[in-house]
């Protein structure tokens, strides 16, 4: 393919991605009555203090997402010399990618395309060490906060709630000893014999030391707290008496039932809203006000963002030949 044919596909592509996101990002913003029952719950709300609280929330977003970058340059620093701009537009671009794919997926493609082509599979593997960090304390918190949620609402016999808190440490075991512990994923996949092949891509995973991964965790954890105060400010704004530890245990659980279903960043809200809404039931009745705030908090933590990464799209490289 000479220089005219792949610059010709390399705008397309871009295009197509640009063209793709929006028309999924409007079908669904255009879509959502929740987001006019937010306006509706506010209006009783003093305008000073939504403006502040969401205000808040929308620099929180920021710093969630400037967080990722910077846990993405500590990670990608074995592959190449990454600056926390070029972190930031690699983030923000893979953002505009994941929305209109399952499970985020295309947020590897457009983070790992700042990358020199030939570390851009290597790049995958060292996002997924993030992205299982990322995992590991959702998972967690989400097992701690289960056992209370069971404990405290549902009144099930001494067995199963036993059998609930076993479960859970196990969980919780199972997932820190894997995490710290990542070579033997990396062993797992050697002992597959199609992937052995493949050794040198995956290798990165088991190149972090102890103290590399005690970092990106610590990383992952900030962003678990931001994220995690943000549902708070919200939910506090429209739905007042319920308690901090409330909130927070419930938004815990929420996190943990999201990160085991299959997603698609603009289609899986009626997910959200469900569970959210189901979830909150046992502390309020106000279900409509839990719904507007996972919206809006969907709104200003997903779409705004893969909005802003529209920006850096064109940006991407497809056929660049340098190492």
């Amino acid at each position: 393919m000479n220089r005219s044919a792949k610059k010709t596909v390399s705008y397309l592509l871009k295009g197509g991605i640009l063209v793709l996101a929006f028309l999924f990002i409007y079908h669904r913003l255009n879509n959502n009555h929740d987001l006019q029952q937010f306006e509706t719950l506010i209006a009783g709300i003093s305008r000073l203090k939504a403006t502040i609280v969401m205000s808040l929330v929308f620099v929180l977003m920021l710093v969630n997402w400037l967080l990722e970058a910077a846990k993405w340059r500590y990670l990608a620093k074995r592959l190449a010399p990454v600056g926390l701009w070029q972190c930031i537009e690699a983030v923000f671009c893979g953002l505009t990618w994941a929305v209109f794919t399952p499970n985020r997926i295309g947020e590897y493609g457009g983070r790992v395309m700042f990358l020199p082509p030939r570390k851009r599979i290597h790049g995958v593997f060292a996002m997924a060490v993030g992205a299982f960090g990322q995992n590991v304390i959702t998972n967690v918190l989400g097992a701690i906060a289960i056992v209370w949620f069971v404990l405290t609402f549902l009144h099930l016999n001494i067995w199963l709630n036993m059998g609930v808190v076993v479960l859970a440490i196990t969980l919780m075991v199972v997932m820190l000893l894997f995490y710290f512990n990542i070579r033997w994923v990396v062993s797992l996949l050697d002992s597959v014999k199609f992937l052995k092949k493949f050794h040198r891509f995956f290798d990165i995973m088991g190149r972090y030391s102890f103290t590399e991964m005690l970092n990106i965790m610590g990383y992952c954890l900030a962003r678990f707290a931001v994220f995690s105060f943000q549902y708070y400010l919200v939910i506090h704004l429209l739905i007042p008496s319920i308690p901090l530890y409330d909130v927070l245990l419930m938004v815990f659980v929420l996190f943990f039932v999201q990160s085991a279903l299959p997603s698609l960043d603009l289609l899986d809200i009626g997910v959200r809203n469900f569970t959210a809404s189901t979830l909150f039931a046992y502390v309020t009745n106000q279900n409509i006000a839990v719904m507007a705030a996972v919206t809006s908090i969907w709104l200003i933590n997903l779409i705004i963002p893969a909005i802003l990464g529209s920006v850096f799209v064109f940006k991407l490289r497809f056929f660049d030949n340098t190492l």
